[in-house]
């Protein structure tokens, strides 16, 4: 095996990262709101699109901030994909909210339009959408169902920063976008995240809500001359030192991107023959849409040819791990929510893929070796 181990995943690091971070040691203000909080805001407007963005301390208390916003509560159920991070489940539960599984395309590992019309109830309030990989979900499919229904779409598009869906941004089609800056994420600054919006009604509500439930975002741009306690809410703003990161990353997005979409290419231009050769699946897009390169995944026949590769890959020094275990079978999840009908393709999806290492720096010789461990693999 050689000593050059392939991880799956390393954090890009952006020039200004250390220059930033010093400027604010050196300054009084190392608390968020402050010049790079605003510096960073502004660039994740600009790439988004979104009329409105906060920067909050992770994806999960992004999702939180949906929920309160939405007004959730124990009456309520939002309709969530079985196959998702357990952040999607849990930042509704935690408003009391039945939590309700559907499943989903086995094309893209996104929610089905058709298991969601089938989970929904008098009581859905929200359904929530992943786009995983950074692939859109039938946005069409589901904003159909919620304007006959009257539910809310909730985007966690914690892999989708900068993918679009016929040519909207992803994270600004549904009522609420979530964003994640963790640092297995495209662009990081160790934990992070950000809530984006549409609504100016949801916006001014949603500053509070990230500020303590407090105005304190008002006082500071000269809007009141005092702050107090307005509604509920928690301590989801960041530092100043992740927002220095995170601003030096978001200058060199382009350059991230590209850098990813060179390695996801790589994979998919290598990859065909083997697959038809082995009854293997491939990452597929489909072409209304644009996706991040977040993440490249293969598809093997069984759960025991996917641990085979998986072996196989790590023999050679290649880290490749599988993904999400089924919300709907987990501990939390048949004590938290329901499943209307059972998630055979969230099952299936989960036990036969493959995630490929992907990120920026991976060089060419390191491909190859990638490249060379998957088809040397007979399934």
């Amino acid at each position: 095996m050689s000593s050059d181990r392939i991880i799956f995943s390393r954090p890009f690091r952006a020039a200004r990262e250390l220059p930033n971070v010093e400027a604010v040691l050196s300054s009084d203000h190392s608390h968020g709101d402050g010049p790079f909080t605003a510096a960073a805001t502004a660039k994740l407007r600009d790439i988004t699109g979104a009329p409105h963005a906060l920067i909050t301390t992770s994806c999960t208390h992004a999702l939180e901030m949906a929920g309160l916003l939405l007004e959730l509560g124990p009456e309520d159920e939002v309709i969530v994909p079985s196959f998702a991070f357990t952040s999607s489940a849990t930042a509704m539960a935690l408003r009391g909210a039945t939590v309700v599984f559907a499943d989903i395309d086995s094309a893209t590992g996104n929610l089905d339009p058709e298991s969601v019309a089938a989970a929904v109830t008098p009581r859905t309030k929200a359904v929530m959408v992943i786009h995983y990989g950074g692939v859109a979900a039938d946005m069409e499919g589901l904003q159909r169902l919620a304007d006959t229904h009257g539910f809310a779409i909730i985007e966690d598009n914690a892999h989708g920063l900068g993918g679009y869906y016929r040519g909207r941004p992803l994270g600004t089609i549904g009522t609420v976008g979530a964003l994640s800056f963790h640092d297995t994420k495209n662009v990081h600054c160790g934990e992070g995240g950000a809530v984006l919006l549409t609504d100016e009604i949801l916006m001014a509500r949603a500053e509070i809500i990230r500020e303590k439930g407090t105005d304190r975002a008002r006082f500071l741009r000269g809007a009141v001359d005092k702050y107090s306690w307005q509604d509920i809410g928690s301590s989801y703003l960041p530092s100043e030192l992740n927002a220095a990161v995170l601003d030096a990353q978001l200058a060199e997005f382009d350059t991230i991107q590209n850098n990813r979409h060179r390695v996801w290419n790589t994979y998919a231009a290598a990859l065909p023959d083997w697959a038809a050769r082995n009854d293997v699946q491939l990452m597929t897009v489909p072409s209304d849409r644009e996706h991040t390169a977040h993440l490249y995944y293969v598809r093997v026949p069984t759960e025991h040819r996917r641990d085979a590769l998986i072996a196989h890959l790590s023999q050679r020094g290649i880290v490749a791990p599988f993904h999400y275990i089924p919300l709907d079978s987990s501990p939390a999840g048949l004590k938290l929510g329901r499943t209307p009908f059972p998630c055979v393709r969230s099952a299936e999806f989960s036990s036969t893929l493959v995630r490929l290492p992907l990120w920026p720096g991976l060089t060419e010789e390191q491909l190859t070796r990638v490249v060379d461990g998957v088809t040397s693999f007979t399934v």
